[in-house]
């Protein structure tokens, strides 16, 4: 009788490298942070601050700003593979949960605004909610009963921001005529930035401005040849582009926030 044992090794061999394939190729799209944009996939999710709290937005450069519109405490911290050092602030994402009980099983919209460090980074994505929006995946009246289970399994999936207003500029605390620093809020669209110039007025160059943390980019300022108004151009993760001229006025002040009258298209 013929032997059939070369042909069983032989297909032991390939569906071993194609199950190796399949493992390498899902390791890297995880690395990179490619979620999937089609479906919702697993994650964590606690909640910090107080119950009703707005939680924070300061690892991204927006304080309390998150307590206020247009992100009316629907935030939350990310672990790093959200995060991603800072580029990640600005992007929102649909959360829900439906494995308790008190759970709704309804997404709804969160924007990330700060970091969830250290033991967060032990679950492959890992959600840090505002008490708020936790309490906010519950039935009616099982807010308080979901906030108690501290820990559970979520859902999530990766969406465009749509504030229904404009981008607002909010001047750091620490700049001064010398150096100028802003926090860059509600963007539209994918809501992450990969570039963004300021134009001193009577001055036809952009300046890139670096990234200082979070949303807050920054640059030196020679107050002798760069004088305000400052105009701001912004680009997109995606390579999308907007302009916010004379957005920063003359008599600009640290800690304030200026509206501008331009915004991303609500799409990624």
């Amino acid at each position: 009788m013929t032997s059939n044992f070369p042909q069983f090794l032989f297909a032991c061999i390939f569906v071993y490298l194609v199950l190796d394939l399949v493992s390498v190729c899902s390791s890297r799209s995880f690395i990179t942070g490619n979620f999937n944009t089609s479906g919702f996939s697993s994650a964590v999710a606690t909640w910090y601050g107080d119950p009703t709290g707005a939680g924070s937005g300061g690892a991204c450069g927006l304080e309390d700003d998150v307590a206020k519109a247009p992100y009316n405490a629907m935030i939350t911290a990310g672990n790093q593979v959200l995060f991603q050092h800072g580029s990640g602030c600005g992007a929102c994402y649909q959360v829900m949960c439906n494995q308790n009980k008190e759970c709704s099983g309804k997404p709804i919209t969160v924007a990330l605004t700060d970091e969830c460090p250290g033991t967060c980074n032990d679950d492959p994505v890992h959600f840090d909610l505002s008490g708020t929006a936790f309490g906010a995946m519950s039935k009616s009246g099982q807010a308080d009963r979901l906030r108690k289970l501290g820990r559970i399994d979520i859902s999530y999936k990766r969406v465009t921001c749509d504030y229904k207003q404009n981008i607002m500029f909010k001047v750091d605390k620490g700049s001064n005529p010398n150096f100028f620093a802003v926090a860059i809020e509600a963007e539209n669209g994918d809501g992450k930035l990969s570039l963004v110039e300021i134009k001193p007025t009577g001055s036809n160059k952009w300046f890139p401005m670096q990234q200082m943390f979070g949303a807050t980019w920054s640059t030196n300022v020679y107050p002798d040849k760069q004088k305000p108004p400052f105009s701001i151009r912004i680009t997109s993760q995606n390579k999308h582009q907007v302009q916010a001229d004379n957005v920063i006025p003359v008599n600009w002040q640290s800690n304030a926030t200026y509206n501008s009258n331009v915004n991303f298209s609500p799409q990624l």
